[in-house]
């Protein structure tokens, strides 16, 4: 009835614009609300960041009272601050200072190790696989312990959410290997940003060429199979790895890239692998397929300073011809001029154009990777004379000319022109019956045997022995096997 009656007046004094004093079980609220609000009792850091941030509300709301009474648009756009100034500083002091709490609560190796013996330790093992697993109490417990052990930083890897993204077997139970394998990439992928946005001097976002080769160069003393790098070829090597970055994550040649396209890359990955260590100490050298390997990078290095008779330190069309020993055509090394070689310094003069050493870089990831998104753009380029956007019956006869008559030159034997035309249309299955487009090329997955068959002699030979060399395969496959 008491409860009643103070309900009722609480409401009349309410209505009547009243305000009626709090029950005495409830002042310490009151209090304990004056108190957090006054800032007394907070550390000077507490303290500082509290007032920074009810000045920066203030500024935020004087600013949209104002855009509201001159009723324009809001500003998007913010003149980036010049250097020296306060301002750039602030921002390269703010950077450093996140930047550092994002590596405080970073795993670190020991940390790794621990959690992956915790792991072994608290876990099934399946009877018919022999793979270890655990269920969703298990990875619970583990959770618990790996906070006791490492701390909190590695909380975030035990939730639900994450639980859930890895395939569960009939009992609820997940591996063990995958979980930990996602945990130890997002740290690596974690500790690339952090590193990477050190680089990273406006704090846009992007990499300049030099902020790439910087952070390749940091790399390399982490990398198993670049501990021996002579240090005279390090600057090169840099400069090598640094483009295939270019080639493949900036499409539109700004000349900069995005750090989180970057880490998303397979670039990256590629150049990860250079972690393991190599099978046999001191045993032959490693093979060149991955484009990062020191093997690779000497190649390419060797292959330039080889076409470059002159010694001038860029290609000319004639130098570019002696490439993969004289098999691609005149009119693609033409095209390939001009569509990706720069216009400009030495083509002044009464000068012609030559390649420089980055074009040259581009021109080799394009060919040898033909049968990706980007090789084909590069090479499509090339192929469509006119600048059309489309490939018509003319051109791919055009093209194929030259590729025909290096045939015969060769001592194969003839054949008929306009049966490769129709077996190039037969492969591609275009949307228009009358033109080849990069998106036909692209959809009916093998753009890069087409652009190998209308640019180089010796693409169009191993097409055309396609069935041979399978079966050659096959065999040595085979081979071993029998022997063992």
């Amino acid at each position: 009835m008491e409860t009643t009656t103070a309900a009722v007046a609480a409401a009349a004094a309410a209505a009547a614009g009243k305000k009626m004093p709090l029950p005495s079980s409830m002042l310490w609220v009151q209090h304990l609300r004056n108190y957090v609000g006054s800032g007394e009792g907070l550390g000077s850091e507490a303290q500082t960041e509290m007032e920074t941030k009810k000045l920066l509300l203030e500024a935020y709301r004087a600013r949209q009272q104002q855009t509201m009474a001159a009723g324009g648009i809001p500003s998007f756009y913010k003149k980036k601050p010049s250097e020296g100034s306060v301002g750039a500083k602030v921002h390269r002091l703010a950077k450093f200072r996140f930047l550092k709490k994002q590596a405080e609560v970073l795993l670190n190796a020991d940390d790794l190790d621990t959690m992956w013996v915790l792991l072994r330790e608290n876990c099934s093992i399946e009877e018919a696989s022999g793979t270890e697993k655990m269920n969703y109490e298990d990875f619970c417990h583990i959770a618990t312990l790996c906070t006791e052990q490492i701390g909190s930083k590695c909380r975030r890897f035990f939730s639900a959410c994450n639980f859930l993204k890895f395939e569960k077997d009939d009992f609820g139970r997940i591996a063990i290997l995958p979980f930990y394998l996602y945990v130890m990439r997002t740290v690596s992928l974690t500790q690339a940003r952090i590193d990477m946005s050190e680089l990273d001097e406006d704090g846009d976002g992007f990499l300049q060429p030099q902020e790439m080769e910087a952070y390749i160069r940091g790399l390399i003393p982490n990398l198993a199979q670049l501990r021996n790098i002579p240090p005279p070829f390090l600057s090169m090597y840099s400069r090598i790895a640094a483009r295939k970055f270019f080639f493949f994550c900036d499409p539109l040649r700004r000349g900069k890239l995005c750090i989180k396209k970057v880490l998303l890359s397979n670039c990256l990955a590629e150049l990860m692998e250079l972690h393991q260590e190599t099978e046999e100490e001191g045993g032959e050298p490693e093979p060149a397929d991955n484009w990062f390997s020191l093997s690779s990078a000497q190649r390419i290095c060797d292959t330039f300073l080889g076409l470059d008779k002159d010694m001038n330190g860029t290609l000319s069309k004639q130098e570019l011809q002696g490439y993969a020993e004289g098999t691609l055509t005149d009119i693609f090394i033409e095209r390939v001029f001009d569509e990706h070689v720069r216009r400009g310094g030495r083509a002044g003069g009464g000068k012609a154009r030559e390649m420089d050493f980055e074009s040259f870089l581009d021109f080799v990831l394009a060919l040898e990777n033909r049968e990706t998104p980007e090789g084909l753009t590069y090479m499509f380029k090339c192929l469509d004379l006119h600048n059309r956007g489309f490939l018509t019956t003319v051109d791919v006869h055009t093209l194929f000319r030259d590729v025909h008559q290096k045939w015969i030159e060769g001592g194969n034997y003839d054949l008929c022109i306009e049966d490769v035309r129709d077996e190039i249309w037969d492969m591609v299955k275009p949307a228009d019956p009358l033109r080849i487009t990069l998106a036909d090329l692209l959809g009916c997955r093998q753009g890069g045997t087409i652009a190998s068959m209308l640019t180089d002699v010796r693409g169009f030979w191993a097409h055309d022995n396609r069935e041979n060399l399978l079966q050659d395969e096959e065999e040595a496959v085979e081979a071993p096997e029998e022997s063992e």
